[in-house]
């Protein structure tokens, strides 16, 4: 059932103006001033991700999912930074069951001034056994892996791929493997950029549901590959 708050669910002009100004000024005396612009902007932000959840649930297991488990902290971990600037220069969200946290490859969203918001999805800096599994998946059945990411709608919609790429061949595999391209990916993260024009258009969040039903068939082809694959059973 869609709320009263989601069906109005979209982001504002003042939202991107005060993560503009807040790159200027990131330091804790300017921001607590401006409190009031960043509850705004976080409102604006569970409105969208109540809305992007109502639209996912239909072929995404979400019914425990809260939006507050969804959203990112805009304080950034200094601890270990030499960056010490307190604040990110974004909103963000990822869905998957659970939030965040979910432990499975999900959907994320980053919301930036500058043209520079956008989905991604995919394999982003996974264990050794997760690439592991991909490139013996890739070796074995890349057809599938290709039928995804290679289809019309797909190409389309996710024209960039993302993540770190091996400059020498991976061990165990044949410099002349015919999927050697994909095998010498260490992450493969595919990413839809959006506008300022299109962050404030009323259908963002619907947008945002569409470019996940198109990714989804790659989100749930690494989940099974991770996280979901069972050992075959032999029948004597």
């Amino acid at each position: 059932m869609t709320t009263k708050t989601a069906s109005k669910a979209a982001f504002t002009a003042p939202t991107l103006e005060f993560m503009r100004e807040l790159v200027q000024n990131n330091n804790r005396e300017w921001f607590h001033a401006n409190r009031p612009r960043y509850d705004a902007a976080k409102a604006e932000l569970c409105a969208v991700v109540e809305r992007v959840l109502a639209g996912l649930s239909p072929f995404e297991p979400l019914a425990n999912t809260a939006v507050k488990d969804c959203i990112f902290r805009i304080n950034r971990d200094i601890r270990f930074s030499k960056d010490k600037a307190p604040y990110k220069s974004n909103l963000a969200f990822a869905v998957g069951p659970g939030g965040r946290h979910s432990g499975r490859v999900d959907y994320y969203v980053h919301i930036q001034p500058g043209n520079q918001s956008f989905l991604g999805a995919g394999m982003w800096q996974p264990t050794p056994a997760n690439l592991a599994k991909f490139r013996q998946e890739v070796d074995y059945n890349a057809q599938q892996l290709k039928d995804i990411i290679e289809a019309d709608e797909f190409k389309t919609y996710f024209p960039e791929a993302a993540g770190e790429v091996m400059k020498t061949t991976p061990k165990g595999y044949p410099a002349d493997h015919p999927e050697i391209e994909l095998l010498r990916r260490k992450e493969l993260f595919f990413l839809h950029r959006y506008t300022d024009k299109e962050v404030l258009k009323p259908n963002f969040a619907d947008e945002i549901v569409r470019g996940s039903r198109i990714i989804k068939p790659y989100c749930d082809l690494l989940n099974y590959l991770f996280y979901d694959e069972k050992e075959e059973t032999v029948t004597l």
